[in-house]
Formats: C-alpha cells, sequence, structure tokens
C-alpha cells in the first residue's frame, strides 16, 4: 500500500506533518481528517522534508509583495466561490490555490493568490494569510475562515462567504441602481441650463440691446445670469469645484462626517434607504458571524467596523462596551434608542430560543425588503421631483425671453 506524507493544520491551528498509508490519494486524504487535521498539501512518498524545504526556499527567492495590492469586491467573491468549489470536490488547499494562481487574471488578484499559496505552503494557516493583505480581505472574513479552519469545514465557511457577499453586493447594487437615474437627469438638466446661458441667451441679449427698450424684470435677471456666466464662467466652476471638494473632506472625518452622517438619517427619501442598508448589512453579518462559532463580542467588534454609518457605529460601539459575559446583546442595542425596537425585540426573541443566527436572519430579510420598498419610493418620489426643478428653470429662460418679445411687440 502507499505511503503519502502530508502537512497540515490541526484545530488549533498548529502545523503538523507526518506519513499515512492508504490505496490513493483521496483515501490518504480521508484518513488524515479522520485524526483531526486539516489537509494542507498531500504527497505520495515518505520523504516530504527535503521537498518541502526547496518549496521554502524557492519562494523566499521570490518573494511577493503584500498589501500593495488589491482585489475588487467582485474578483474576491468569483475567488472564494471557486476556491470554495475546488476544496468540495476533494482539492487540497494548497493545490486549489496552486491551480487559481496559475490562471490568467488581473495582476494584482495572481499577486495575492500565488502569496496566499505561498504563505499556506510554508505552513502558515489560511486566516493567516488572509491578514496580510487587509484591504481585500477584511475582519470579518479572516475571522470566519479562522472559525472554518478550527471546525474543520473549511469549504462550507467559503460557501457561507459567497452567501454572505453576494447578499452584500446585492443590497450594494440596489442603492446604487436608486442614485443613477436622479444623478443622469440632474447632469442632463444642469448641462441644458448651461448650454442655454452661454449659447442660446446671449443671441437674444444682442437683439434687444440693438431694440433699445426697456426689458421685463424676469428678462433682466436672465440677461444679467447669462452675462455673468460667459464672463465668469471658469471662476465658477473653480469655486464650486473647490466647494465640492472641501465638502467632500469634511465629509469623510472627523464632526463633518459625523453631522453628514446624521443628516442622512434623517433627510426625507433618504433616510428610510441608509437605514434599511445599514441594519440589513449588519443583521447579515452578525448572523453568519455566530452561525460560524465566532463569540459574540468579537462578533460585534467586527460588525462595528463594518458598519458605515458613524452614528450608527458609534451607537454599536457603545452597545459593545455594554456587552460582558452573561448579557444580552439586544438590552445594550435597544438602551442607546438608536436601533429600531422591531429589530431588537426580535434579537431579544433569538436569544431566548437560543438561535441566533436564524433570529438575524429573518430580521435581514425584513429590511431588505424594506430597503426595496425605499428605493421604489425614492426613484418614484424623485423623478417628478426632478422634473418639476429641471422643467421650472428651462421654463424661467423661456418665459423671460417670451415676455421681452411681448413687450417689444407692444412698443411697436
Amino acid at each position: 500500500m502507499p505511503t503519502f506524507s502530508y502537512r497540515a493544520r490541526t484545530r488549533g491551528g498548529e502545523a503538523a506533518d507526518g506519513t499515512v498509508e492508504a490505496h490513493d490519494r483521496r483515501a490518504a486524504m480521508q484518513e488524515i481528517e479522520r485524526q483531526g487535521l486539516v489537509p494542507v498539501s498531500v504527497r505520495e512518498g515518505s520523504a516530504p522534508a527535503a521537498r518541502g524545504k526547496k518549496s521554502n526556499k524557492k519562494a523566499k527567492a521570490a518573494p511577493v509583495p503584500r498589501g500593495a495590492t488589491r482585489m475588487r469586491r467582485r474578483d474576491v467573491l468569483a475567488f472564494t466561490t471557486e476556491l470554495s468549489d475546488l476544496l468540495a470536490s476533494g482539492m487540497t488547499l494548497g493545490n486549489a490555490l496552486n491551480c487559481l494562481a496559475s490562471r490568467d487574471t488581473a495582476r494584482s488578484e495572481s499577486a495575492i493568490i500565488t502569496a496566499l499559496r505561498d504563505d499556506i505552503i510554508r505552513g502558515t494557516s489560511l486566516s493567516e494569510a488572509l491578514g496580510k493583505h487587509p484591504k481585500t480581505f477584511g475582519t470579518l472574513y479572516a475571522s470566519m475562515i479562522q472559525a472554518g479552519e478550527a471546525s474543520g469545514a473549511l469549504h462550507e465557511v467559503l460557501g457561507r462567504l459567497v452567501v454572505h457577499y453576494e447578499r452584500m453586493q446585492d443590497l450594494k447594487d440596489k442603492v446604487v441602481m436608486a442614485l443613477v437615474y436622479p444623478v443622469i437627469v440632474l447632469v442632463m438638466g444642469v448641462g441644458v441650463l448651461i448650454f442655454a446661458m452661454v449659447a442660446v441667451v446671449p443671441k437674444f441679449k444682442k437683439i434687444f440691446d440693438t431694440l433699445d427698450q426697456q426689458l421685463p424684470l424676469p428678462t433682466k435677471i436672465l440677461m444679467g445670469l447669462s452675462e455673468g456666466t460667459v464672463k465668469y464662467g471658469w471662476a465658477i466652476a473653480v469655486i464650486t469645484t473647490i466647494v465640492v471638494v472641501l465638502l467632500f473632506r469634511v465629509t469623510r472625518s472627523g464632526q463633518g462626517q459625523f453631522i453628514w452622517h446624521r443628516i442622512l438619517l434623517k433627510a426625507p427619501l433618504i433616510r428610510g434607504i441608509v437605514a434599511s442598508s445599514v441594519f440589513a448589512n449588519m443583521a447579515r453579518t452578525l448572523g453568519t458571524l455566530l452561525g460560524n462559532g465566532v463569540p459574540a463580542l468579537q462578533a460585534l467588534g467586527i460588525v462595528e467596523r463594518t458598519v458605515t454609518n458613524v452614528v450608527l457605529r458609534g451607537e454599536l460601539k457603545n452597545a459593545r462596551e455594554r456587552v460582558t459575559d452573561g448579557t444580552t446583546i439586544s438590552g445594550p442595542l435597544a438602551a442607546g434608542k438608536v436601533f429600531p425596537r422591531m429589530m431588537t425585540d426580535m434579537l431579544s426573541i433569538g436569544e431566548q430560543t437560543g438561535d441566533m443566527p436564524s433570529a438575524l436572519g429573518h430580521i435581514a430579510r425584513r429590511y431588505e425588503n424594506e430597503l426595496d420598498r425605499n428605493v421604489k419610493i425614492f426613484t418614484t418620489a424623485l423623478e417628478p421631483i426632478l422634473i418639476v426643478l429641471v422643467a421650472g428653470l428651462v421654463g424661467f429662460i423661456a418665459i423671460a425671453i417670451v415676455m421681452a418679445v411681448f413687450s417689444m411687440t407692444n412698443g411697436l
């Protein structure tokens, strides 16, 4: 019977080497798993040490830079899906990463996967290897992988990560799609107004100046705006750009960001989308972590870092600080009176039944449905608002010109 040498990880994440006798490589992997180990690489033969040292030496000769590259969210989702499928088919982690690294992909993606493969070959756990690329694989990803390594069900955890990130991507796409149409209408409206002020109105101004008659007040205002736009358009553009950049920077950090996020939570039409998106994301993430055995306090810390709204993030931080061993999550969350009563009540029921992941799943679905409704309300209400706004501005230009024409006609 052939002998197979292996390199594996214990449930605690420690490296373990050894040999087993089996009819084939798949049977050897099954035997390794029966011993409570997670196989990393399995080779036929009884002396893997020399080959392992050679592989390590080769890897050190051409190190792969870490932290300098970043994979897109969609690429991470595709990588996770493929890695889960390969592990589920019986392939070892090292071979699966080697297979993915050999594909013709983007340079950044190939560099990161190659770095992961080299770390695994050296005996590093996958969660530790992922931790070297925090810009690509966040704390949530690494924590769930660590839980999967501890339970010996890595491919199952990868499958749950795929489902989780697909839902998060779907939420993001819904919010983005809700903003596409209003932005297009607004940009087109502003473009039409600028064109009218720069190219159309000045021609009428020349005609009115030659007639030398008293113009109505709306026409005077329009001509003044047009003349100012033509003469000082570059200055207006520069000042507008500076103001936009300053507002963007102010709302990205510190007190300005806190005020902006508070406004988003109170603004009509927008608050429903922002709150529903954050609550659904938070419930999905927390449920996924708790369902994979991550401790409650650690899970809350990870969720806190994934919440994008700083007002809700700060309240979640306060709740996490109030949570101690033996206390509930729902109580501290409800104490801040920021999170909805329905959400904290459902969390309380989950704590009483001992099935928090299920309760969080119900909460996530509830707020995902609410997000759909809020997006529809937003787009439905914003469409006529923008149309009326643009029509009002264009109508003002038309009325101002027509009033001037009528005034001059009566004068003749």
